[in-house]
């Protein structure tokens, strides 16, 4: 037999499965109908292992392969089931947020001073707000918890410095959701009073994230790097202390703000340096224009199931940007894994697959669906 003949062999086959796979889907539509009438759940652990456990040993050689084939087909058919059912705990909490988030006429808390990065994000997200600046990213979340703001700013990540996991565990202990994401593109500056020299130099302030973006310069010009909660904090005390020898880094807006000179320009240690910013809000607006969605799950303790969860993305097509893992509080090295993927939930298939994954994860958190410029 040439490869040919092979060839229209497997045709025939694939022919066969096609037809085969049509009727077990059909089954599957059946078994949600009758899932629905009777009020039961989608997912049945129990009867899912039994499959799997029978392909694996009726296959022989070809067990594993198959299992993890069926595996597949299984998430198909509990996503088919899922669009009959069409219940989840969030699915209603979604579909009466349907709305844009107002950027005018707000109140809007930031982490830091006048001049920190949050206050350059706030200016280009919102057309017209009431900003209040706020000492801690906790202080922020406790001020929009408190209704004293309606909105909060704050870093999520950096090209270079990686995820504020501060923030990301704040999100969770709050049940706040990401309402908006703005990527911003950062310039570090080295700013002195303005009777400072380069040479005066001796100390540079600033927060600890953009301390380390800038870490190689630092060192180069044998600077002495003192962390502040903010970089606009940084250039506040350079102006008040009034200590010819220290510099902030920080924003030219924040040297504008507080009088201070700029002595040297786009001193990170990457030239393109980009941070994250995102809004937090206790309801999860929807935009008809939203791209991204951040959820937060575990799994459980078993082989595989990591890679079953995001092997249903692909299945959809859906676009993976971003996963990392966060251990778990009060855990024996659990994990929390956080996620974005880009989607809309007013797309029914993804409200679909989402309400599946619910399901199917020991943790599910939803943290917004919303627009990333």
């Amino acid at each position: 037999m040439d490869l040919s003949d092979i060839r229209v062999e497997i045709d025939k086959i694939d022919s066969q499965l096609i037809k085969l796979l049509e009727r077990r889907m059909d089954c599957a539509k059946a078994v949600g109908e009758y899932k629905l009438s009777h009020n039961i759940p989608i997912l049945d652990k129990k009867r899912q292992q039994e499959i799997l456990d029978t392909v694996e040993q009726k296959a022989e050689k070809y067990g594993p392969s198959l299992r993890f084939l069926f595996e597949d087909i299984m998430q198909i058919s509990r996503m088919s089931q899922n669009r009959i059912i069409g219940d989840c705990d969030f699915r209603s909490v979604i579909e009466n947020n349907i709305a844009d988030m107002p950027k005018g006429g707000v109140k809007v808390a930031c982490q830091g001073l006048r001049g920190a990065n949050s206050h350059i994000a706030s200016k280009e997200i919102f057309d017209d707000c009431e900003l209040s600046f706020y000492k801690t990213f906790a202080d922020v979340f406790d001020a929009v918890e408190k209704d004293e703001a309606d909105f909060g700013v704050l870093p999520v990540e950096n090209t270079s410095g990686g995820s504020v996991s501060a923030v990301y565990d704040l999100l969770m202990s709050h049940n706040f959701y990401i309402v908006c994401a703005k990527a911003l593109d950062i310039s570090h500056n080295l700013c002195a009073l303005k009777q400072s020299t380069f040479e005066d130099i001796e100390q540079v302030w600033s927060h600890p994230q953009a301390l380390a973006q800038c870490a190689q310069y630092i060192a180069k010009n044998n600077f002495t790097p003192i962390a502040h909660s903010n970089t606009a904090v940084g250039a506040k005390m350079v102006m008040e202390e009034k200590r010819l020898n220290c510099a902030a880094i920080c924003s030219t807006l924040a040297a504008q703000e507080y009088g201070l000179q700029v002595l040297d320009t786009d001193i990170q240690d990457y030239s393109k340096s980009i941070t994250r910013f995102i809004v937090i809000s206790k309801k999860p607006y929807i935009s008809e224009n939203a791209n991204k969605i951040s959820l937060c799950f575990n799994v459980e303790h078993e082989e595989g199931a990591l890679s079953r969860v995001l092997n249903m993305f692909s299945l959809l097509g859906l676009n993976l940007t971003k996963i990392e893992s966060r251990p778990m509080k009060n855990s024996d090295f659990d994990y929390l894994f956080y996620l974005d993927f880009t989607g809309n939930l007013r797309d029914k298939s993804v409200m679909d697959f989402l309400c599946t994954l619910s399901q199917e994860v020991k943790v599910f958190s939803f943290m917004g669906n919303y627009e990333e410029d």
